[in-house]
């Protein structure tokens, strides 16, 4: 299945506007009535806003034209009384929405990281963590700014242009339409532009996710950077992705500045026009208050304009955002379960039945590959580098699922078993085992909620008899030995035994180990083996190495590779087929 972002971005583009935004109003549907609170305040703002120049147009004309300047203190006393309403409302509408914005992030961050648990591994191969990571704070924050600032001024610029525009035309029609008519040529040039605008943000948000995923893997590979001494390639390719994102946002950046002088050129053409118009009427029916008043209307109506060309552009920089938050969002796993299925009987713990599968649809690994894993038994995986091992045993812990035939444990398919319960039977330990910044206790007990409430004597008396004690004596504090994401505080041979001691407590149907010894001595190694031979009865074990004492011992051996898996026979076998790099007969 098709998981690359990248490669979905075009489609998600071609998402109109309207679309996006139903599918954005969708999500924070439990905020209608904090929305509709804030909706009230700004009509109310945009009101009391649009009341000012009337008033003012009719003190002129009737008070200080006529010296009466008690009428004059009357309404500036309710001018004043008015915008001190006008900034309470405007404070509550800022706290209003500055709320929703906030609780909208938290929400959209929870949701991408929910969607992102439930996605297979398959689209963590296709997509680079550092883009994942712009998605879920960069992206993100954009819809923020947008709601919890812009949307206020979006709304009320609009509630006081259509009210500017009511009174434009009611005051007087003829003067009204000249003063409206170059809003229609906004609107033309702002439907035209609006779609590059968008297009020109996503570009520069992808930039962002791109460059981030350059520091992200120039970070997590600084050791061998080091060692090779290779700054130079790492720093041509940052410098690479730095430059793209210059570009990008040079890019947006004219693409999010020209609305405004668009919008007051136009601007500028309505004032003038009703100027010389109104002078034009003065001495008819229209009076110098009401000229004033209508200049005041046509700033009203105009200047929300000029706001609305910077706040439309961080609406389209926002529904870019959104377009790409929304594209892991609208992602659903491949791995389905299935429902009803029959038990057939049989003595196999797993079975693969006529397994085809590859990566992508173009380049098959495995062709018609059938075999039976029997309880209680050890199995070895060996071949060439390439060969399919590791994808076998990952289709065996069902991180992939096959694109023809089918995988049984216990005689049901494997796919009708929920996570649970599936990472209860098998258990995976990988040659390169990822460990959380902690201690080896937490490590030890993640996923297993068995012994989540044992102290920490209980927990070495669990370890102990399970025959893991001597693993937990190489930490040099035991359980609480420190342990850091990046690795630095212990070795990879000690972060494999963690992986091993985690695998083990959880008693698995099925233990694979791939290439779990590999970074480890030769002593802790044999304690490896002597902890594998002590395992129940009923655990079977699937083992991937290289190493000839790892697989010696194995009652069976399969060898893997061409994309067939061959029951090898005896070591001598598996070591022939190994030097040859193809079956024997």
């Amino acid at each position: 299945m098709n998981y690359n972002l990248n490669n979905l971005s075009e489609q998600a583009q071609k998402t109109s506007t309207l679309a996006a935004l139903k599918k954005l109003l969708q999500l924070i549907a439990h905020e209608k009535q904090t929305l509709i609170l804030a909706t009230i305040t700004i009509l109310v703002n945009s009101t009391l806003n649009l009341l000012g120049p009337f008033i003012v147009g009719h003190t002129i004309d009737k008070y200080v034209q006529t010296k009466q300047y008690h009428g004059v203190l009357m309404f500036s006393g309710i001018l004043l009384a008015m915008y001190l309403v006008g900034l309470i409302t405007s404070y509550l509408q800022t706290k209003l929405m500055g709320g929703v914005g906030q609780r909208m992030l938290f929400t959209l961050r929870n949701a991408i990281f929910n969607k992102l648990q439930l996605l297979p591994v398959d689209f963590f191969n296709q997509n680079k963590a550092g883009d994942l990571i712009s998605r879920v704070n960069n992206d993100t924050d954009k819809l923020n700014q947008f709601f919890s600032q812009s949307l206020v001024q979006f709304i009320g610029s609009i509630a006081t242009m259509a009210g500017a525009g009511v009174f434009l035309l009611a005051i007087h029609i003829q003067l009204g339409v000249a003063a409206v008519a170059p809003m229609l040529l906004i609107l033309v040039f702002t439907t035209i532009v609006s779609p590059w605008v968008k297009r020109t943000n996503a570009k520069n948000l992808k930039s962002v996710g791109g460059m981030s995923a350059e520091i992200q893997e120039s970070l997590n590979n600084f050791k061998v950077i080091i060692a090779f001494n290779r700054r130079d390639y790492f720093r041509k390719r940052f410098d690479g992705a730095n430059q793209q994102n210059y570009k990008t946002a040079i890019s947006a950046g004219l693409a999010n500045n020209i609305f405004m002088p668009v919008y007051s050129l136009f601007s500028g053409i309505a004032q003038l026009t009703v100027l010389v118009y109104g002078i034009y009427l003065i001495g008819t029916d229209f009076s110098i208050g009401l000229l004033i008043a209508y200049l005041s209307y046509v700033t009203l109506f105009y200047n929300p304009l000029r706001q609305l060309a910077a706040l439309w552009a961080n609406f389209q920089t926002a529904m870019a955002a959104w377009d790409r938050i929304s594209q892991i969002l609208g992602l659903e796993t491949n791995l389905v379960n299935i429902d009803n299925v029959l038990t057939e009987p049989t003595t196999a713990l797993l079975e693969f039945r006529n397994v085809h599968f590859g990566y992508t649809d173009d380049n098959e690994i495995l062709h018609n590959v059938s075999f039976k894993l029997e309880p209680g038994k050890t199995y070895a995986l060996v071949g060439p580098t390439g060969g399919g091992k590791t994808t076998t045993a990952s289709l065996i812990a069902r991180l992939y699922d096959p694109n023809k035939g089918m995988v049984l444990l216990n005689g049901k398919d494997i796919r009708s078993y929920d996570a649970n319960e599936r990472s209860q039977q098998i258990g995976f330990i990988l040659q390169e085992p990822f460990l959380f910044t902690g201690t080896v206790r937490e490590n030890i007990l993640y996923g297993n909620e068995l012994y989540k409430d044992h102290t920490s004597e209980q927990m070495e008396q669990v370890i102990t008899d399970a025959n893991l004690g001597s693993l937990l004596a190489i930490f040099e504090s035991g359980l609480d030995t420190k342990v850091s994401s990046g690795g630095d505080s212990i070795s990879l041979g000690q972060k494999q035994l963690i992986a091993f001691m985690r695998a083990v407590l959880r008693n698995p149907d099925l233990l694979i180990l791939d290439e779990a010894t590999a970074n480890i001595d030769t002593i802790t190694e044999k304690l490896l083996s002597e902890i594998l031979n002590n395992l129940p009865r009923h655990t079977t074990r699937v083992i991937i190495a290289h190493r000839l004492n790892t697989i010696e011992n194995a009652d069976e051996i399969y060898f893997v590779n061409s994309g067939e898996v061959t029951r090898a026979g005896s070591l001598d076998d598996a070591m022939n087929m190994l030097l040859k790099g193809k079956r024997v007969s």
